[in-house]
């Protein structure tokens, strides 16, 4: 994933001494480097970079409590949470599970759209369209249709991976990203007709009722906790006989988490409630693995839910 976001604190000497304290981290020495971190909170009590980096060494440290208080401060430092605090205080067990800061997705994605289709697709074994596109086609072969779609939309749309994928079955193409310089390679693509910068709940409300055949969410459900919500929107913009199809990180236990890798994971009873829920029936769910981690294959799913 992208490089640890450095937002200076406008103190050098306290730039410096987390500077000292990262290389210190790297080589091991988690105690000497937040003795260091401790001391550039001193010189800029606000410096949100050191908070963030010495929670992480709490944590490593296992001292929880401890790594908790520095998260806070580090979100408190920081009100738009661009670095995911919120999201390290959840799996910490401190606060309940919410939904992930708009800042942070933005971040996150704005940092690695540079690197994005090279790390994921070489580096982590990406299959996540390619897992839509079989699975759309035998939910439209079931209903002896044929898999042609006069408009769709790609939730989450990165780089366009999906919509290439889908080009040829596809008239026109909508893409729906929150990352500015995501949308801006998606672009370079040309198989995109629009393009929308908001996240996915936003550009489906500004979508007219049954104006898509096909909604796709590949490797984007991950980084939404309450899929009931964009679902029941999905719901209302697609057209009678139209598919929502998405992938979904998984896990053996009930309702939502969030994982090592901070993405959102739902067991597969959660997904089929959602769906449900949103009015929609769901055409397959099958257990797919659309990625690597640490060369295995994480948990997934992948759904098609149809508007009849």
């Amino acid at each position: 994933m992208p490089a640890r976001l450095f937002l200076s604190s406008g103190d050098l000497m306290a730039d410096r001494r987390f500077e000292f304290a990262r290389d210190l981290q790297l080589k091991g020495d988690l105690p000497a480097a937040a003795d260091l971190l401790l001391q550039a909170i001193e010189l800029a009590p606000n410096f949100s970079s050191a908070w963030f980096t010495l929670a992480d060494i709490r944590e490593q440290l296992g001292e929880h409590d401890a790594a908790i208080s520095a998260f806070r401060q580090a979100r408190a430092s920081d009100p738009g949470d661009r670095r995911g605090a919120g999201l390290r205080l959840m799996r910490l067990g401190a606060e309940p599970l919410a939904g992930m800061s708009q800042a942070y997705v933005q971040t996150l994605f704005d940092q690695y759209a540079p690197r994005f289709e090279t790390s994921l697709v070489d580096d982590l074994g990406y299959r996540g369209p390619a897992l839509l596109f079989k699975a759309v086609l035998v939910v439209r072969s079931a209903a002896c249709k044929p898999a042609f779609f006069k408009r769709a939309i790609d939730l989450g749309c990165g780089t366009g991976l999906a919509a290439s994928a889908f080009a040829k079955e596809v008239d026109h193409f909508t893409g729906i990203d929150l990352s500015p310089r995501m949308i801006e390679r998606a672009r370079a693509t040309g198989v995109y007709a629009e393009l929308d910068v908001a996240d996915m709940l936003q550009g489906l409300r500004a979508r007219r009722g049954a104006s898509a055949d096909l909604i796709l969410a590949a490797d984007a459900m991950v980084y939404v906790a309450d899929l009931a919500a964009v679902l029941a929107e999905g719901a209302r913009v697609l057209a009678p006989g139209g598919l929502l199809a998405f992938t979904a990180e998984t896990h053996d236990g009930e309702g939502v988490i969030i994982g090592q890798g901070l993405r959102y994971a739902h067991a597969a009873a959660n997904v089929r409630a959602a769906v449900e829920g949103a009015g929609l029936k769901l055409s397959l769910l099958e257990d797919r693995s659309a990625r690597n981690e640490d060369n295995v294959p994480v948990p997934g799913l992948v759904a098609v839910a149809a508007k009849t």
